[in-house]
């Protein structure tokens, strides 16, 4: 089964929405406008309930089916866009300078709303889809956010699913990795304050920026030596800050960046050494430092039953052939693991023609992506929700 015919007629309207959605990006926990449209559009397609301000910014809508069944299925999508300047040169590109949808999350709102629209007409399951509209996935704590505000106290779901686009350059595939799926994620910020003084004379400075710039190859350490070969982590110090003059000696510096992992332990081991390495550094340049460390993606797993469930609706769009359920563990994180703590689910992913990696200014998502992703979540709810014969 190719599309479900029903989202093709609805490409127009879809590809409206997107293009809408992508000239207005809104970063994080500021997904207003975004959320108002989406709230719009439920209500216009009949969506028995519409829900907002869930976590702040987030949409969840009721669409119920033809049957008695009270079982509950949630599929979700993120909002949020990136603090990236757009350089697509597209005729709907940001209208928001320094604003922009650089990893395709209004194409994933537009898949769901065309789910939403088709369920809401066809109603041809038996039981409840909960379509979750997620803000700030973007390490902001979206996931979060719902789920603290009662997101599955209030709208309870047996299984929970969602996708991600992924820019191949190849269209009509789908990918699943099984258990393990993505890594975690903790955020690190470490501050070195010494002694500044004037750049002629450091002998009278205890120098931060020497010590800040030994600590960023000491780290890459931990990962030749301590980590055991076979754990996938990395670790990657992706910002420095210091000074404010040419001849001045900083009394600070600052280090910022991420660690990724597929196991706590591994997590815990990589945060023990660097905090060893910083305390090593503090006493041999006779400085003060500190780290901080913020737990910010959990570890994604795909439950593996569901992950077939995922894989087979994706194969009834794009057909058997096309889809995969061995991909590897990808070193990216995602905040839809925070749901999958609480509810078993599966996350998978959609090629499309665009080369252009995500989080880059120059994404461009292909729209031809829409219409298949709004039918495998749709085709998830008649599927595990079917109407008795």
């Amino acid at each position: 089964m190719p599309n479900l015919p029903e989202i093709d007629a609805a490409v127009p309207d879809m590809t409206a929405i997107f293009r809408d959605l992508h000239a207005h990006p809104e970063i994080g926990m500021e997904e207003v406008r975004t959320s108002a449209v989406v709230a719009a559009k439920l209500r216009e397609w009949g969506v028995d309930e519409v829900h907002e301000g869930i976590g702040q910014t987030g949409v969840v809508g009721i669409v119920r089916g033809r049957g008695q069944g009270n079982r509950r299925i949630g599929l979700r999508a993120d909002m949020d866009a990136l603090p990236i300047h757009e350089a697509t040169g597209l005729a709907h590109a940001s209208t928001q300078p320094g604003k922009m949808h650089a990893c395709g999350h209004d194409g994933h709102t537009t898949m769901l709303l065309g789910a939403a629209q088709y369920l809401a007409r066809t109603r041809n399951f038996d039981g409840t889809a909960v379509l979750i509209f997620q803000p700030a996935e973007e390490g902001l704590g979206g996931a979060r956010a719902m789920i603290a505000d009662g997101l599955f106290q209030r709208f309870p779901v047996d299984e929970v699913y969602g996708m991600h686009n992924q820019p191949t350059g190849q269209s009509g595939k789908a990918t699943l990795c099984k258990g393990p799926a993505m890594a975690g994620a903790s955020f690190f910020d470490i501050t070195v304050t010494g002694k500044g003084s004037h750049a002629a004379m450091p002998q009278q400075s205890r120098d931060a920026l020497v010590a800040a710039s030994g600590l960023v190859g000491q780290f890459q350490t931990i990962l030749g030596r301590n980590v055991a070969p076979l754990d996938q982590a990395v670790l990657s110090v992706t910002q420095i800050h210091a000074g404010s003059a040419y001849n001045v000696v900083p009394e600070t510096a600052t280090l910022a960046g991420t660690i990724r992992f597929f196991r706590p332990e591994v997590r815990d081991l990589m945060q023990a050494r660097m905090r060893a390495i910083c305390n090593g550094a503090a006493q041999a340049f006779d400085l003060q430092i500190t780290c901080d460390f913020r737990e910010i993606f959990d570890v994604l797993v795909n439950d593996a039953d569901l992950s077939d469930a995922w894989t087979q609706a994706a194969a009834d769009v794009l057909g058997a052939e096309n889809v995969r359920d061995d991909s590897a563990p990808f070193t990216g994180s995602e905040d839809f693991a925070d749901m999958l703590q609480q509810v078993p689910g599966a996350y998978g992913n959609v090629g499309h023609t665009g080369t252009v990696p995500l989080h880059n200014p120059g994404f461009v998502l292909d729209e031809a992506i829409l219409p298949v992703g709004a039918s495998i979540y749709a085709r998830l709810i008649e599927r595990r929700l079917p109407v008795a014969a």
